[in-house]
């Protein structure tokens, strides 16, 4: 069994649509910790993390905002995920996914201390590839992934630990890219499983690839969970609603071929946004998504009605 190490990570400055700092705090509410506890896992909760005050930094690009508190919350997630990495399994609940430029740096940080490869999975409707200097939108939670794979672009953040290699990070899920970061992907060796080869190749087989390339290099797996990977249908809080996202049975698939491979380290839950949900129905639904994750099977879930 596990000892999971609950962080709280109330980040909502990545966007502009309030909301996701009440993110933590759903998740506690909706029984994160009790599900865990019901199949055997340990449970450690850290509250939430507090960043530093956020310095005067400033970029060039005019759209960007909140630059300073974003580098203030990547320097304080990345510390908590490299010390947490050393004691159990951080799930960090969010918050928008700018978090991610941090707990991806931090668990980077582990990762080489262990000499072991870093993987990445995200599930997610955007690549969230642009950069500071290439977003026109100015929101940071739409650049870890560019920022964890290396792209030039980044200052004043600080330069990350080890750049995830191209060939070590999974995209799945993937439908809505913009064109700059479209080209800029093109130059990588990401995988991209967007919802076309999902389509046509089904969950199992992509996922499969990936999860086996893990092993044969003895990996560390962190994987990013994104409210927007799932259908809206099926999960209305979230400010970035893109149609035709993972059902219900094709999120709790991934899940547990997550759970089998027994490779997951690490995990992300982002961009919950509690005020634009329906009777905590996206909140539950991650929990049970994250209870698929830790060994969950389908007769254990919860029913709901709604």
């Amino acid at each position: 069994m596990t000892h999971c190490i609950l962080i709280g990570a109330p980040v909502d400055e990545g966007q502009r649509r309030p909301g996701c700092l009440m993110g933590p705090a759903a998740y506690r509410v909706a029984g994160l910790s009790s599900v865990l506890e019901s199949l055997g896992h340990t449970i450690e909760d850290r509250g939430d993390v507090v960043p530093g005050a956020p310095g005067d930094e400033t970029h060039f690009n005019e759209t960007v905002h909140h630059l300073s508190e974003i580098i203030a919350w990547t320097e304080a997630l990345s510390d908590a995920a490299s010390e947490a990495m050393t004691a159990g399994m951080p799930i960090f609940m969010g918050g928008d996914h700018s978090l991610a430029l941090g707990t991806v740096s931090g668990v980077a940080e582990y990762a080489n201390r262990q000499r072991r490869p870093l993987f990445v999975i995200w599930l997610d409707a955007h690549s969230d590839f642009h950069t500071p200097e290439t977003t026109t939108s100015g929101n940071l939670h739409g650049t870890p992934m560019a920022y964890a794979a290396g792209r030039d672009g980044f200052a004043p953040f600080p330069d990350f630990p080890s750049p995830v290699p191209g060939e070590n990070i999974c995209m799945f899920g993937i439908r809505s890219v913009d064109p700059s970061e479209h080209s800029a992907l093109q130059e990588t060796n990401i995988t991209v499983n967007d919802m076309r080869v999902l389509d046509e190749q089904g969950i199992v087989a992509p996922l499969k690839a990936f999860l086996d390339k893990v092993r044969d290099a003895d990996g560390l797996l962190h994987v990013s969970l994104d409210v927007d990977f799932l259908d809206p249908a099926i999960a209305p809080a979230v400010g970035t609603t893109v149609p035709g996202g993972a059902t219900f049975r094709e999120a709790h698939l991934v899940c547990e071929m997550l759970h089998e491979s027994g490779l997951v380290t690490s995990l992300d839950l982002v961009e919950l946004n509690p005020f634009l949900d329906d009777r905590g129905r996206t909140a539950k639904l991650m929990v049970d998504l994250v209870g698929s994750m830790m060994g969950q099977k389908v007769f254990d879930r919860r029913t709901r009605s709604f």
